[in-house]
């Protein structure tokens, strides 16, 4: 018997030792070139946040509150333990990642590893507890003074992305990038701060629709290969 659970934008057939999904991707992603012209739009101050966010996945709220304790640059990797929170009344408050999977250790790619470290001389807070991202006074960096300082709407179209490409697209990018990358479903889990496989599976079909539509380009060279040879 095989039963059929729904999981908003994913439809997963199960059935013992198999699977089928149906899904849509989770929202629109960049190109790596994309994203390196979209870093090197931006103020210098905020450069690597952007790089940050498209290469590990991480939310904006977990990013704005890394400290320098919270980076390890010699073993490669970002130790996410919190994240910082926007009210209303313009409040930021510290607190614990959304759930229990989202503490975790983010491994990062090596080129990501020397931009930070450039960054964190530059621009981090001084001491262990200081903030890796900060705004143009220092202190914690709030989402309204980054889209301003940053003029986003028009940055992202002069990268070559949609006006309504948001910053937490660069999260889906991460995702992307790292289902590309041909990690499985727990990895993504993992890299993605999620408990649940069901936004995993999003980026993974979504990496096989890909996938197939490589095979038929290829296909489509092979024939007319052939048919210029007939």
């Amino acid at each position: 018997m095989m039963a059929a659970q729904s999981l908003g934008p994913v439809t997963v057939l199960v059935q013992p030792e198999k699977v089928w999904l149906e899904a849509t991707p989770a929202g629109p992603t960049a190109t790596v070139a994309q994203v390196t012209k979209l870093s090197g739009l931006v103020p210098p101050r905020f450069r690597v946040l952007v790089l940050a966010a498209a290469f590990t996945g991480l939310r904006w709220g977990e990013l704005v509150a890394l400290r320098r304790c919270d980076i390890d640059l010699d073993g490669a990797a970002v130790h996410v333990y919190r994240r910082l929170a926007e009210h209303k009344n313009g409040e930021i408050e510290a607190g614990p990642t959304k759930s229990v999977a989202g503490a975790r250790t983010v491994a990062l790619p090596e080129v990501l590893v020397g931009e930070l470290r450039g960054h964190i001389a530059e621009f981090a807070e001084e001491g262990t507890e200081g903030l890796v991202f900060t705004g143009d006074r220092d202190g914690p960096l709030r989402r309204g003074n980054f889209h301003r300082s940053t003029a986003w709407t028009r940055t992202v179209v002069a990268a070559g992305l949609p006006s309504g490409f948001h910053f937490h697209d660069l999260r889906h990018t991460g995702n992307h990038l790292a289902a590309t990358a041909g990690a499985s479903t727990r990895e993504l889990m993992h890299r993605m701060g999620h408990g649940s496989m069901r936004a995993a599976l999003i980026y993974q079909h979504a990496t096989s629709e890909r996938d197939r539509a490589i095979a038929r380009r290829l296909n489509d060279l092979v024939q007319r290969d052939e048919d210029d040879d007939g």
